[in-house]
């Protein structure tokens, strides 16, 4: 079967929100009564990061994947807090490793209270997040969010190896990806399967979506910090650059640029040149790398709407073709 063309008609993200809205209402109500801790700088820090809103994708994809095999329970809203709680506790990772002082248009956590709190908040929501997964008593749940937690971890370790690395080619950008973005699209989707007593076939065919869902998510993320602008991004442009890190668009310049521009691009990222931004852009556009990064992403988006192909249509598989539209047809 042919996957259709997702390059048309902008998804209704309102509408796709509202078909899990209940089910998401109760997963927010649960991440606040399980953020409680009697260390107060945990439950600022906490409240902080999460109640600085987001899409909340990763909760509404498991909840979504579960709807779309005609399962609801409190089951499937305390899984989907622990994605999120996992998720969250990332992010307070990412910042520090990063050095960002910007998420989602406001200071990230770092940034207010400082590294080592910020990590050890972290640290509380990984352990709070396995907590929860615990008490559902299913061994199952658990191997997959085990082996999902630690290639996430392996993912931070490997884009380390690369910032400030020049020669990172696209198959080792799309290895790093895997581990730190997809992966945990994928378990939230198979989680959601899981919960639904889904054949051993409809866990991978939503592992399979989850998993280019997360791909084409990324690299329309990464085309952004080139693309858009600071107010409508939520973060500083040209961060991925300050920090180092070889993205897809900045890949794609370096290997199709000539000798000179490839030598001078070399200098910036080695050096997390903020003021090359500008140069960095002018070869970018040069060679097509935006358009380049979004075909790609839009492969990856086809990829995840044929993944759903041998699964009963209903409102929730069409909530989940609809994400597959937005990951790369929006603006922040």
């Amino acid at each position: 079967m042919t996957a259709p063309d997702l390059a048309h008609a902008a998804p209704d993200l309102t509408a796709i929100q509202a078909l899990a809205a209940p089910d998401m209402t109760a997963v927010d109500a649960l991440i606040r009564r399980r953020l409680a801790s009697d260390v107060v700088l945990v439950n600022q820090i906490a409240e902080y990061i999460v109640g600085a809103g987001g899409k909340r994708l990763r909760p509404m994809l498991l909840l979504l994947a579960a709807g779309a095999l005609g399962h609801r329970s409190a089951d499937a809203h305390q899984l989907a807090a622990v994605v999120e709680f996992i998720h969250t506790s990332t992010l307070l990772h990412d910042d520090v490793v990063d050095e960002s002082d910007l998420r989602r248009g406001r200071s990230t956590a770092n940034a207010v209270w400082g590294n080592a709190a910020s990590v050890l908040v972290g640290d509380f929501l990984y352990s709070r997040s396995f907590q929860l997964m615990v008490e559902l008593e299913r061994m199952d749940v658990q191997k997959i969010l085990a082996d999902t937690t630690n290639m996430i971890a392996e993912g931070e370790v490997l884009q380390l190896l690369h910032v400030r690395n020049p020669d990172t080619d696209e198959a080792a950008y799309l290895r790093v990806i895997e581990r730190k973005t997809a992966i945990l699209f994928a378990a939230a989707t198979r989680l959601g399967a899981l919960l639904a007593g889904a054949d051993a076939a409809s866990q991978q065919a939503l592992h399979d979506y989850g998993l280019a869902l997360g791909y084409a998510f990324q690299i329309a993320d990464d085309v952004l910090d080139y693309a858009s602008d600071a107010a409508t991004l939520g973060k500083n442009l040209g961060d991925d650059l300050a920090e180092g890190k070889m993205t897809l668009p900045l890949i794609h310049a370096m290997a199709h640029s000539d000798d000179n521009v490839r030598a001078e691009l070399r200098r910036i990222v080695e050096h997390g040149d903020l003021d090359g931004l500008a140069t960095v852009q002018a070869a970018i556009a040069r060679c097509g790398s935006l358009d380049y990064s979004r075909a790609r992403a839009m492969e990856y988006a086809d990829a995840a709407d044929a993944a759903l192909a041998a699964l009963p249509g209903n409102a929730h598989i069409d909530a989940l073709r609809g994400l597959a539209r937005y990951s790369v047809n929006r603006d922040h």
